[in-house]
């Protein structure tokens, strides 16, 4: 082997005993621990319940050495005591042990007190009775030495981390160390060649300990060609029960959004992708050093944020848990900052691992625009503490998503923090076609060209009976009720899904307003209205679809556009075009009806928002008012008012006039278009395109 990242399988030791172990992950632990004891300073190691005897039985070693003795108080009477002497229980037997070291000959010797947790730990917010007992008498005489371990998975009151200035928190094996913790018979069970770099990815967060039980356990045939059956045994012994090993394909299960996979993958995956390769061990820390942690997932809901963080943790075949920031908090205090360190630790036992927290901004809204109970500032200081906390080598990574990425508290977007911004938005065309060929291929939809075609145009509305646009969810949702539709009917897997299944699936079960039919004539005469004017105004976009079924929240009908051809600039002429096609609806009423609805009471007040930016805000409101942007404040006359004002009027009564003389030329086809309306009660480009003259017809093809 070539690659300097292999140690040679004769490198390796033969065998490899627990305590050996320990002191060859932990010699630095050891080192620092030993060192504060002989100063006299109390300490307090922070470690898996199962490593505490071995740890202990190496440092007593080295203490031995330094003539220092220790007394271990793990419950455990005498074997000399006589039954009735014997308090009941472990807990009970520690608490006397611990009377007696306290109030005893001191001397020259460490009070070892290996399950300090369980004596002390806390219960809903307050102590526990043996608790309230316990901490008198580790402050009763300062003369004893104390040397403390608690499991990571207890809290223990402040007061009693006070007692220990010293404190040591061992989590997992450092990467450097790991050669010395695997047998030559292990490594042959990983392939040709002892990666440690690659071991580690999967061990991270193990203690050396289990570590040797988990190599010792190693099954399958020396040398294989595939070692990944190995790790995958690793993969499972090290995962935690809180989290999941997500099989979503980037690729395969996610549809379209082509810019934000490829972002994701050149920021993230490749570049980690890269790191596996490589052989330098410098080449690899600049590497590491790069990948952000850190992620913020943003867009509107239903869009597959989460989706996303999953097919991340396949590719990196990582564990993945999503925390609810609202399921965090707690009443007790300290416990909500409790909740996120428990889930630090489970994803650094079980690394590599994606923590995502949903609803971020929850927990880390920016400071002012957030009225909570103030637990949520712990919550965070206690996130970037943890996050902090990492090895750059150890493959742990958070991710938040939220709707509105402004919405989250400025700090924990700079460098070094949330870094990374990935925004995901509502599916375009394309990525509607996408979604919903997978959706196709995986519920057996047989969708035809013509179904899907009409499903992608379809789903680019709002959706019926909500205010919100469609989203990957929503198009899952349509998908799925294709699928009970046509298992409802025991349709043959061949026959393929046509228009009318997408339609009834939309809208089978949606609750329409039950108009009249003197109410249907005035609806779609208003619809007519503002679609023939779209149709003669040159910039006003083209016409994708006209309703009056009462399928849009908050309206009996609409006429939905396409996109604009061009996006980020919008010209005078386009504003105007804009309200001149308000207008129309109105005008329709007045001239085949000879009376008004309130129906255009929304049309009036869009109008006059853009006839007010014209004039206000974009300097285009004609000579009276000239080229500048006026203020409405005190400072702002009544004369300077009433110009705006009269300017905002001339501009729409001019649109108004100009609506009115387009319905009266063109009256012919609005009623035609009104009297198909009510036929149809929804036309498509292609229903009424054939009503246009030659000269209009490419107008609806945008």
């Amino acid at each position: 082997m070539t690659n300097a990242r292999f140690v040679p399988e004769n490198e390796l030791p033969l065998d490899i005993a627990p305590g050996a172990a320990v002191e060859a992950a932990y010699a630095a632990e050891l080192a620092r621990v030993e060192e504060a004891l002989l100063a006299r300073l109390p300490a307090l190691v922070e470690c898996d319940k199962e490593l505490v005897p071995y740890f202990y039985a190496a440092l007593r070693g080295r203490l031995k050495k330094r003539e220092l003795r220790c007394a271990y108080l793990d419950g455990r009477p005498p074997a000399d005591a006589p039954p009735e002497a014997i308090p009941t229980g472990v807990i009970g037997t520690m608490i006397s042990q611990l009377r007696d070291a306290v109030r005893g000959p001191v001397g020259e010797r460490v009070v070892v007190l290996p399950h300090l947790d369980l004596l002390v730990s806390s219960s809903g917010g307050g102590l526990t009775s043996e608790a309230r007992e316990v901490i008198p008498l580790l402050y009763e005489n300062p003369q004893v030495l104390w040397l403390g371990f608690k499991d990571p998975s207890f809290s223990v009151p402040k007061v009693i981390h006070d007692l220990f200035p010293h404190h040591e928190h061992i989590l997992g094996v450092d990467r450097e160390r790991l050669r010395h913790l695997v047998t030559q018979r292990e490594a042959r069970k990983l392939g040709r060649g002892f990666d440690p770099y690659e071991l580690y990815k999967y061990v991270s967060g193990v203690n050396a300990v289990r570590l040797r039980r988990l190599l010792g356990a190693l099954g399958g045939v020396d040398y294989p060609d595939d070692p990944r059956p190995a790790f995958a045994q690793l993969r499972r012994a090290t995962l935690s029960s809180s989290f999941e090993m997500p099989d979503v394909d980037l690729d395969a299960d996610v549809g379209g959004y082509d810019k934000v996979k490829t972002r994701l993958k050149n920021e993230i995956l490749d570049i980690l992708a890269a790191k596996s390769r490589l052989a330098d061990e410098a080449a690899i820390k600049r590497i590491e050093a790069l990948v952000p942690r850190g992620m913020i997932f943003w867009g509107p809901p239903g869009t597959g944020k989460t989706l996303f963080a999953k097919a991340m943790a396949t590719a990196l075949k990582a564990a993945i848990i999503v925390v609810s920031g609202p399921e965090l908090k707690s009443k007790w205090v300290g416990e909500s900052e409790e909740n996120i360190r428990q889930v630090f630790l489970k994803a650094r036992q079980s690394a590599p691992a994606i923590i995502v927290f949903d609803e971020l901004d929850s927990i880390a809204a920016a400071r002012g625009m957030y009225t909570g109970s103030g637990v949520e500032h712990s919550m965070v200081n206690q996130l970037l503490t943890e996050m902090d906390g990492f090895r750059k080598e150890e493959l742990v990574f958070v991710v938040g998503t939220t709707n509105f990425v402004d919405s989250i508290d400025r700090a924990l977007l700079r460098p070094g923090r949330f870094e990374f911004h990935l925004h995901i938005p509502y599916p375009d065309p394309a990525d509607r076609r996408a979604i919903l060929g997978i959706h196709d291929r995986k519920l057996g939809l047989a969708l035809s060209e013509r179904a899907s075609d009409y499903a992608v145009k379809r789903t680019g509305d709002l959706v019926e009976g909500a205010a919100g646009r469609y989203s990957g969810d929503h198009i899952q949702a349509l998908c799925r009720q294709i699928a009970r539709t046509r298992l409802r009917a025991a349709r043959p897997t061949a026959e393929p899904t046509e228009v009318a299944d997408v339609e009834e699936a939309l809208s089978a079960y949606l609750e329409r307003p039950d108009l009249t039919k003197a109410e249907e004539r005035v609806v779609a005469t208003h619809e007519a209205g503002h679609a023939v004017c779209a149709l003669f105004c040159e910039h006003a976009p083209a016409i994708d679809r006209i309703s009056i079924r009462g399928d849009l929240a908050g309206a009996l009908g609409f006429v939905q556009y396409a996109d604009p051809a061009h996006r980020y600039v919008t010209t005078r002429a386009q504003l105007l075009d804009s309200i001149c096609c308000l207008m129309g609806g109105r005008e329709a009423e007045a001239l085949l009806l000879d009376d008004l609805s309130i129906g255009s009471g929304h049309d009036l007040e869009r109008a006059t928002v853009i006839a007010r930016a014209l004039v206000e805000d974009l300097g285009m409101g004609g000579e009276r008012t000239g080229v500048r942007r006026f203020a409405r404040d005190i400072t702002t006359s009544d004369a300077t008012l009433h110009d705006v004002e009269k300017a905002a009027h001339a501009i729409l009564e001019e649109q108004r006039t100009r609506a009115a003389k387009i319905l009266t030329e063109q009256q012919a086809l609005l009623a035609t278009l009104r009297d198909l309306l009510l036929e149809k009660k929804v036309l498509d480009r292609a229903a009424f395109v054939d009503l246009l003259p030659e000269s209009k017809r490419q107008k609806t093809h945008g």
